[in-house]
C-alpha cells in the first residue's frame, strides 16, 4: 500500500532556510527501514511562508497512522506557526 503523510506549516515569517535545517535533524535510518520512500518539501506559489512536507511511504499496513518521523517533524515545526498533519492513502489505480 502507498500512502503519503502531509505536514503543512503556515508561518508568520519567511524563514525557509532555518526551517530546512530544522527538517533535516529528525530523519534517521530507522525511518527509511519503516517504508519511507521519499521526502519532498513544497512552498505555496502565492504565500512564501506556507510550506508542505510530503513523506511518501510504501508498506503493508491496513491503517497507516502518523509516523514517528512525522510526529517529530510536526512537533519541531510548531514553534514556527500553525501545523496540520494528515495521512492520505493512494487509491487503487484499477
Amino acid at each position: 500500500m502507498n500512502w503519503i503523510e502531509i505536514i503543512d506549516l503556515r508561518s508568520a515569517e519567511n524563514g525557509r532556510e532555518v526551517l530546512k535545517q530544522t527538517l533535516l535533524r529528525p530523519v534517521t535510518k530507522n525511518d527509511q527501514k519503516g517504508g519511507l520512500k521519499e521526502i519532498s518539501l513544497y512552498h505555496n506559489a502565492s504565500v512564501e511562508t506556507d510550506l508542505s512536507i510530503h513523506l511518501k511511504w510504501k508498506a503493508e499496513v491496513k491503517n497507516p497512522k502518523q509516523s514517528g518521523l512525522g510526529l517529530r517533524l510536526a512537533s519541531a515545526l510548531e514553534e514556527f506557526g500553525r501545523v496540520n498533519h494528515s495521512i492520505w492513502i493512494e487509491e487503487d489505480k484499477s
